[in-house]
Formats: structure tokens, sequence, C-alpha cells
């Protein structure tokens, strides 16, 4: 894989989009495998749709693997996010009765759902690559697990920074399993990603929605890629 996730940053400062999780008030190795993030350059034209719509699911089902394999070796009874969409228009989805903006990612718990901004994320599949899909697709689903965890549901750069973590202890733990490939150079754009999503630095740390510095959403990440859900303080870790 090629394409620079530093691309990203091209994305959400033309969309002003950000990964904001909105709601009101469930080491793993996936089976089958999944071919992961994969692919060369920045390319210019947008994906096909049959490309890009197998790229959800297979982010999809790696991810549910994942969860699914760290519940059962715990004894504990996993249930998949319920559903996972694309929409088009603010407001034609809503979560708990507020309507979801446009140019974003959300995991709703009140309808325990996965709602995503398909011109959004065509946008970057075509500018950033496949990679993103796995990230973005494992972050909302961590705050699912984070639900199915028993952890409240807020708005905190805690809870932000625990699913980037999260995220990462999935894609790491699934590549060093075998169950997804990356190829050499994908670390660095990871890294390269990460940097270009991080919060502006006038954003407060205890602003609603903020998700962490550049520095902050690396380092949690990395940390869960490297050490597992072991860095990610969850309960009876």
């Amino acid at each position: 894989m090629k394409r620079h996730l530093v691309a990203l940053a091209a994305v959400i400062l033309a969309t002003g989009a950000c990964f904001i999780d909105t709601g009101s008030d469930d080491s793993g190795q996936p089976a089958p495998a999944s071919p992961g993030p994969t692919g060369s350059g920045n390319r210019a034209e947008q994906p096909s749709a049959d490309e890009f719509n197998q790229d959800i699911r297979d982010a999809t089902r790696s991810a549910e693997d994942y969860w699914r394999a760290v519940f059962e070796r715990s004894r504990i009874r996993f249930s998949p996010v319920r559903d996972i969409f694309p929409y088009e228009e603010e407001g034609e989805a809503d979560c708990g009765g507020e309507p979801i903006p446009k140019n974003n990612a959300v995991y709703c718990p009140a309808g325990d759902f996965i709602a995503y901004d398909v011109n959004f994320a065509v946008t970057a599949f075509a500018r950033v690559g496949d990679a993103f899909l796995y990230y973005l697709l494992g972050h909302e689903y961590a705050h699912g697990i984070q639900v199915r965890l028993g952890i409240q549901y807020s708005y905190t750069i805690q809870q932000e920074l625990q699913a980037d973590c999260m995220a990462g202890a999935y894609i790491g733990d699934s590549v060093k399993s075998g169950a997804l490939t990356i190829e050499e150079g994908d670390i660095e754009e990871f890294r390269e990603g990460l940097l270009a999503v991080g919060d502006d630095p006038n954003v407060p740390w205890f602003a609603p929605g903020a998700h962490g510095t550049a520095e902050q959403r690396e380092e949690s990440f990395f940390a869960g890629y490297e050490r597992s859900l072991d860095a990610c303080e969850l309960p009876g870790g």
C-alpha cells in the first residue's frame, strides 16, 4: 500500500470532517482471513462501487471476527454492532432524534449502529487508500465495544483516545496473526495519517467532541498496535 495517509489532512480540510461519535444517552484472530488494506499510489480516480463496498465488507468482517474472538476467550457473549450503513445527506440518518451531520462517521449507542457519509468515505478512499476504511471502521466499532463492556458512553477525549487504542489493537493483532496483511511502509503511513487527524491546537481537551491532539492520537493508536488491548485500560484488563 503506497497511498500516503497524510493525504487525509486534505480531505478533512476540504470537508470540515472529523470522527465525531454522536449518541444519546460489546488479541483476536479473524477467520477467514481478510486481505487487509492494499494498493499503490495516491490515485486521482474514484474507486469503483464494487471495490469500495468490498473493502467496507472486509473491514466490517475483520473487526467483528476480532472482537468475537476477544469476547469468546473471556467467556463473554458477543453480539456484533447491529447495523453499518451509508448515508448521503444531513438528517437522512439520526441518532436518538439528533440528525447526523454530513462528512462524518458515527457510532450511535441509541440504535447500536455505525453510519458513515458515503461521499466523504469514498473521497477519502480515493485520496488516501483503503487503509482509511479499516481505521475508520475500527475506531467506530471500538465505541460499540466500549458500550458492550459497560462503559458509560460520553463525549470525552479519554473515550476517543481509548477507541484509537482499541482500533490500533484490532489492526495490530490482526496483522500479527496474519488475518490482515499490510505492505512495507504502511506503518509510517498510519503514523502520518494519525498526525493529520489530530484536533486543532486551539481545541480545549475538555471540549465536547474533542478527540485529542495529533501526538495523543498517534500515541494511543500505536500503543494498542504494539501492545494489544493491555495498553487500552479496558474494564477487567
